[in-house]
């Protein structure tokens, strides 16, 4: 049978990458659906150290670990939002954006997204002071006041975080103290550039560019305090998450907050199916607690799907392990001031893409007499000597609006593919980028025949800027759907840049948080998109 998987995982997050790992290596075949970025909220928190064995690490850099663990095994890997769930019968399936998807049994690890408190002005400002993500947006605040809304682990891990970049932090906790560990809390509340307000609360924020005011009351005395500053300030957004189960509404048993009801063994109530991490009920939403639901939930589909196979005789054939670039690979992240650009390992998984790519490339450099523009010349020239389908070509500005330095796109005749990057693409760029190279020579990561059909249907110019830092775990999802849709349409173009490096393009669009997309220089979105997102927006 086509598509005929042991298990398909919808999420990766800790959770569902423990799951892929245990069930690859019980040698059964198993998909981890993602339809963001592999890794899950941990992935941008910037320290972990309560994860046992691990002294001190990244979210990102763990989850990586094993996502690599369970690619190693045999685990399949996609980008990929899951639309809806036959889950009757021996047989389920799980429909995505992608195609649909069969499988005995299924595991539910969509994890949960951060909460809106819904203060005035919350959301007329997101992207333009208040943000939700400390290592994604912290460096937009140095030198400046910013206010934190919460009193949980992270509200209290974030504020620290945020010292290195902010004047000072003022954490407003609505009960009379913090609901994390102690030892977390007292980091907050004995730090010297931090504030801490118990019983307190945001009613408003308002300015015309950027924060000028703030009112906040204590509900204990009701005080109500007016903060008002001729510079703009920050206001940051901490206060939980609410689970992602929407798409398993009425399908599998939820409680009131719409949290999944399991079992000991993590089984929901329909029959075949499993849930793990923080979408399900649990007293403590952590790394740990998310891989051990996701190990006991993989070893109990291992028995359920064993049983099934005999049942039913059909017995899915689990591909060879092999190396494969994705938009989750930590391998494929590197700095452009490290003295060897590319190890072995990666060189091998470049030139698996590489080799794949149909049409040769050109690639164009305008540079100006910054360092960072020798930085991107000696970037763009070591990856080009990699590949023969490769060049790279030193070319003369013609125009401010080139905003030098920048690589550009195109084939191998000059023509314009409509793929550029401004600034040098290393960090969590540097797998879009090459994402963008695979997608423009062709013949692309896949798409679904209706996505293929509505970005066909864009018929007027249309120029998208995606405004990124190399620090965002975020930025790539939204990079990598942009150009993907310039790369299928040659009215579309999709420019990334560094904003580190446009300090005037940061002005202009009054950029407090990335991603951010401005769409042919008037129409101006915050966060995460993806290709249907996107085109949302375009048609």
């Amino acid at each position: 049978m086509e598509n005929l998987y042991d298990v398909v995982i919808v999420g990766g997050g800790p959770a569902g990458l423990t799951a892929a790992l245990y069930l690859a290596r019980a040698k059964y075949r198993v998909l981890v659906l993602e339809k963001e970025q592999f890794g899950g909220q941990i992935a941008i928190t910037h320290e972990v150290v309560n994860y046992p064995g691990i002294a001190k690490t990244s979210g990102k850099a763990l989850t990586d670990t094993i996502h690599q663990q369970a690619e190693v095994f045999g685990a399949e890997f996609m980008l990929a939002e899951a639309t809806g769930f036959d889950l009757s019968g021996d047989i389920k399936t799980v429909h995505t954006i992608r195609g649909d998807y069969r499988c005995f049994g299924v595991l539910l690890a969509t994890g949960a997204h951060p909460r809106t408190v819904g203060f005035k002005g919350e959301e007329e400002h997101k992207g333009r002071g208040v943000a939700y993500c400390a290592t994604c947006d912290g460096e937009f605040f140095a030198g400046k006041e910013v206010f934190v809304v919460g009193g949980g682990y992270a509200a209290a891990e974030e504020s620290v975080f945020l010292t290195k970049f902010a004047r000072h932090v003022t954490i407003l906790v609505r009960k009379d103290d913090f609901s994390c560990a102690k030892s977390v809390a007292d980091q907050a509340k004995n730090h010297e550039k931090i504030t801490v307000l118990t019983n307190t609360v945001m009613e408003e924020v308002s300015g015309e560019n950027g924060l000028t005011y703030a009112r906040y009351k204590n509900t204990a005395t009701g005080e109500v305090t007016e903060y008002k500053s001729d510079e703009s300030f920050g206001v940051f957004v901490f206060a939980g998450y609410a689970p992602a189960t929407d798409a398993v509404r009425g399908l599998v048993e939820l409680n009131e907050q719409g949290y999944i009801v399991t079992d000991a063994s993590q089984k929901t109530s329909a029959e075949g199916v499993y849930a793990a991490g923080d979408v399900c009920i649990k007293p403590l939403r952590q790394v740990v607690t998310a891989t051990a639901d996701g190990a006991l939930a993989a070893t109990e589909l291992e028995k359920y799907v064993a049983a099934l196979q005999r049942k039913t005789g059909l017995r899915p054939e689990v591909k060879a392990s092999k190396q494969k670039v994705n938009a989750g690979s930590a391998a494929l992240e590197i700095s452009a001031d490290n003295q060897d650009l590319f190890t072995p390992e990666m060189r091998q998984q470049l030139n698996a893409v590489f080799d794949r790519m149909e049409r040769p490339l050109l690639l164009k450099l305008y540079l100006d007499g910054r360092p960072i523009s020798a930085e991107l010349e000696r970037f763009i020239t070591s990856l080009a000597d990699l590949s023969d389908k490769l060049e790279s070509k030193v070319c003369d500005r013609q125009t401010k609006e080139t905003f030098a330095p920048c690589v550009e796109v195109c084939l191998a005749d000059g023509t314009p593919t409509g793929l550029a990057f401004h600034g040098v693409p290393g960090g969590h760029e540097f797998t879009s980028f090459v994402l963008g190279l695979y997608n423009a020579a062709g013949p692309g990561q896949a798409i679904d025949d209706d996505t293929m059909g509505r970005i066909a249907g864009i018929t007027k110019p249309t120029d998208i800027k995606i405004l990124a830092t190399l620090s965002c775990t975020m930025c790539p999802d939204l990079v990598i759907a942009a150009q993907r849709i310039a790369a299928e349409n040659p009215n579309v173009t999709a420019h990334v840049y560094d904003i580190r490096h446009f300090e005037e393009l940061k002005e202009q669009y009054k950029v407090m948080s990335v991603p951010c997309m401005v769409v042919n220089d008037d129409q101006v979105f915050f966060g995460k998109k993806s290709i249907s997102q996107i085109l949302d927006f375009l048609i």
